[in-house]
């Protein structure tokens, strides 16, 4: 299992952010715990405690969130005294990141003295269950996903989000911009986030160059401004890997498109398309057509295949 592996299993990286922020991505309510007090999130699963209530506390992660729903509810109303305070205490003294209410529970004045008594964020949400299982873990996913900043472009060319990757000064800006005006969505320019989600690479702009190309005598280009907000987006799947690489001649490059090589981000390997840098190529135009025909790759068809069933080429 390598780094990026280990990461995946939830355990192991650590964020930081406001119950309010928190909340406000989940649809969450807070019953308990100040909206500005900031909550600190370690494991990308979430847990129902209903095993814990019952005395079984071996194995349990307090790094989750615990998610309270109709079974562990109505459990806990079948107890009385001692033995719910011996259930509540076996909860909130392992000091979890926060306690969810779902389906719109109410949680009872005894539940409600442990959260304050220990600190624990107590939330509520009108959403079933397993939705708001999904919904928190998710969450979860991109927050405490590894991440790395990339050099490149991110576009999403026909659906396919392709990231343009060379030394600087090869024209990718100018490049990424003569695809804005063919009709393909900007994400990033020069700087791209990118998050491992679920073995899964996830690219974005750093939010204060979001929306904005900078083009070597032009200067700063405003693109959402310049061509409407159906010319960006906020993050996109990168499927391929584009580099565009300045040579002296072509004759080291794939000319049957036989080569199957890959880019490394985080642990994930994705396809790359090398893209030789001449004078006089278009090389917007190779890079739309290098992203169509992976497309029809995708699918199922290969067109040197083809070329070879009608050549009888080996």
């Amino acid at each position: 299992m390598n780094k990026y592996d280990e990461q995946l299993t939830g355990e192991s990286i650590e964020e930081t952010i406001r119950l309010a922020d928190f909340c406000k991505e989940c649809d969450l309510q807070i019953l308990s715990g100040d909206a500005d007090d900031c909550i600190t999130f370690k494991s990308v699963l979430v847990n129902r405690p209903g095993l814990l209530f019952a005395g079984f506390e071996d194995y349990f992660e307090s790094s989750r969130v615990q998610v309270i729903g109709n079974a562990e509810y109505y459990y806990l109303a079948s107890l009385t005294g001692k033995d719910k305070e011996n259930a509540l205490a076996r909860l909130y003294e392992k000091k979890i990141p926060c306690v969810i209410f779902t389906r719109g529970i109410v949680p009872s004045k005894m539940e409600m003295d442990f959260a304050y008594r220990y600190g624990i964020p107590v939330l509520s949400s009108q959403m079933t269950t397993t939705w708001l299982m999904h919904e928190v873990s998710n969450f979860l996913d991109n927050l405490l996903a590894p991440t790395e900043l990339v050099h490149g472009s991110l576009l999403d060319i026909n659906g396919v989000g392709v990231l343009l990757t060379g030394s600087s000064g090869l024209g990718k800006s100018e490049t990424a911009i003569e695809l804005i005006n063919r009709g393909h969505r900007l994400i990033a320019d020069d700087a791209v986030i990118v998050k491992r989600v679920r073995n899964e690479i996830v690219g974005k702009a750093p939010e204060k160059i979001k929306d904005f190309i900078e083009v070597r005598g032009l200067g700063i280009i405003d693109i959402r401004n310049m061509y409407g907000v159906g010319a960006v987006l906020e993050s996109e799947y990168i499927n391929l890997v584009i580099h565009l690489d300045k040579i002296a001649s072509l004759e080291e490059y794939d000319r049957l498109g036989s080569m199957d090589n890959t880019h490394e981000i985080l642990g994930v390997s994705l396809p790359k398309i090398n893209v030789p840098v001449l004078a006089g190529r278009n090389v917007a135009v190779i890079v739309e057509v290098a992203t169509r025909n992976f497309r029809l790759k995708k699918q199922g068809y290969n067109a040197l295949d083809e070329l070879k069933k009608r050549t009888n080429l080996k």
